[in-house]
């Protein structure tokens, strides 16, 4: 997913006030993700750089954004991230189809319990990739810049499952999003393709490494409102920073988000938590995305002065 990229390592400063099939990378130095209750206006003119939203206003076709309301984000220099699911079929979309529950389709799981109306897929069947490529459709000729691929873990599900080893899986996951990066430039040459989570799978294929605009990771640093011990800080750095280490030696940015900000204001033990997770991220090289704890991403989570 490149060409020549200018990556920016921004070091952010923490306030105490309230083609050849390679793009560029989606080097930025202050990002923002809402998936809910986004405000185009209030994103137009926020401050951030890169912004990751829903196609639509509240997930379904009817509620989709016009390209006129995207590029009214865009004409302020933001680029615009649309979200995708590339592992769960989610019961809201366009292409739900209410049969599925009692005569689901080949590549339709079971649903997820902690998400419910959310279905594990298996990613790699020929219908679910074929459904995907026309979701792509819709996102590029509403002008996004590029796609924020949620649910890449989904390969350690089906290699728990005893469907494919972790290695088929994980493989399979990487060959898709090489396909969707192929199959997006082909249309729009300088499409970013940003993965969420499941770096792993750069374990079992490195050169994807060269293909993504970056990669997006959750929960580095804290489990919500708390650290992660010693102990869990080490393993995180022994299964997932070493994989994101590929990612920028790629030259492609990393984008962290932690959910540490309880919503009390940025005083207190609250500020002293989102410094920290800051400090600890800027320190790596990431771009830190501070976020609401209730993971509900229903608001652009503005702090005076620290974020934008």
């Amino acid at each position: 997913m490149r060409k020549v990229y200018l990556f920016l390592m921004i070091l952010f400063f923490i306030g105490c006030n309230a083609s050849n099939g390679v793009p560029q990378s989606a080097s930025t130095k202050k990002w923002a993700m809402q998936l809910q209750n986004s405000d185009l206006d209030e994103i137009a003119h926020s401050g951030f750089d890169l912004v990751v939203i829903d196609y639509a206003k509240d997930g379904t076709e009817e509620g989709k954004y016009s390209a006129d309301e995207i590029n009214l984000i865009k004409s302020n220099g933001i680029k615009l991230i649309a979200y995708l699911s590339i592992a769960e079929a989610e019961n809201y979309r366009y292409y739900w189809q209410d049969e599925w529950i009692r005569h689901p389709p080949p590549w339709l799981g079971e649903e997820n319990s902690e998400w419910p109306g959310n279905y594990a897929v298996k990613y790699w069947h020929k219908d679910w990739k074929s459904l995907i490529k026309d979701y792509l459709d819709k996102i590029i000729a509403q002008g996004f810049d590029g796609v924020y691929l949620d649910k890449v873990d989904e390969f350690e599900y089906w290699s728990q499952k005893g469907l494919l080893s972790e290695q088929d899986a994980a493989i399979k996951m990487a060959d898709f999003i090489d396909e969707i990066a192929h199959y997006t430039r082909s249309k729009k040459k300088e499409f970013l393709i940003i993965p969420q989570n499941g770096e792993k799978i750069l374990q079992y294929e490195r050169n994807l490494a060269k293909i993504v605009s970056g990669w997006a990771a959750e929960d580095l640093f804290y489990n919500g409102t708390e650290p992660w011990n010693k102990k869990e800080q080490q393993e995180i750095e022994q299964k997932r920073f070493v994989y994101l280490d590929l990612v920028q030696k790629a030259d492609k940015p990393i984008l962290s988000i932690d959910y540490v900000d309880d919503g009390s204001g940025y005083c207190g033990k609250n500020k002293a938590r989102i410094e920290d997770y800051r400090k600890k991220a800027v320190a790596r090289g990431y771009s830190p995305y501070v976020a609401i704890y209730d993971r509900d991403l229903d608001e652009l989570n503005i702090i005076e002065g620290v974020q934008p």
